[in-house]
């Protein structure tokens, strides 16, 4: 098993992406805590790792709380007895508009996208550091590596995440804790439909959000939407030591979309 004996975090870890990482990593040996604001979502995603034969915890709150960011890495560690990984998966779609932006609405973009990653992270380099080796990913976006018409405000929390993650890359380096990026393209969540259905998004304002998602093909080369597992498989890898050698990498998961 690919992350046997492994102890990590998984946040916004109940539905898409942070979902199918969640059920894969502890497939794959993983004692995985997942964390969200829903209580019976993360219940159930936890049930499921049980079920399945896995370990999970499940920590339910809201991590723009930069106290309730870093206890989650504390209860982490707490439980069960270290902390090998941390998946910063949490994320908001952002408003759509600019010039007419509420400033509100983009504290609350930034909080969620990336100063929720900053407080989790700085709490858990201390006890990656403890185990002599860690990995710390970050899921951002194609909207994070090339920018967005459609959303500036998500756009430019996601191009932070990317530089926050070179940045730690270079400065940990050398206590072999490792900072990657996903960059998925258009992938089939349900934090897609919100995306694309923005009251504010005047390019799909009266449309049918499923029939915008059918008819774009992805906009990808490989003419198809990426599937939440095709990210997770993608987050194992950079997770597990066979990407040992891999940090500061932005990857695009995204059927050649920015190719």
């Amino acid at each position: 098993m690919r992350l046997a004996h492994k102890i990590g975090i998984i946040t916004g870890g109940t539905l898409g992406i942070g979902a199918a990482g969640a059920l894969r990593f502890a497939k794959e040996g993983a004692a995985v805590a997942v964390v969200a604001r829903n209580e019976i979502q993360v219940q159930q995603t936890v049930n499921a790792i049980q079920m399945a034969g896995g370990q999970a915890l499940g920590l339910c709150g809201d991590l723009s709380n930069e106290d309730f960011a870093r206890s989650v890495v504390h209860d982490t560690h707490k439980h069960f007895g270290g902390l090998d990984f941390l998946w910063n998966n949490v994320g908001h779609p952002s408003p759509a508009e600019f010039e007419e932006l509420d400033l509100t609405q983009f504290d609350q973009a930034i909080n969620i996208n990336l100063r929720t990653a900053m407080a989790s992270t700085s709490a858990a380099i201390p006890y990656m550091r403890e185990r002599g080796r860690g990995s710390v990913l970050f899921t951002a976006s194609t909207s994070g590596l090339t920018g967005s018409p459609f959303s500036p405000t998500y756009s430019a929390a996601k191009f932070a995440l990317v530089g926050l993650a070179r940045s730690l890359a270079k400065r940990y380096g050398k206590e072999q804790i490792r900072f990657n990026v996903l960059c998925p393209g258009m992938t089939d969540t349900p934090m897609l439909r919100v995306f694309v259905a923005r009251p504010d998004q005047k390019s799909t304002q009266g449309a049918d959000p499923e029939q915008i998602i059918r008819s774009s093909n992805g906009n990808n080369a490989m003419g198809r939407i990426v599937q939440p597992d095709g990210v997770a498989n993608a987050a194992l890898f950079l997770i597990s030591d066979e990407a040992e050698f891999i940090t500061g990498v932005a990857l695009p998961v995204d059927g050649g979309a920015i190719a």
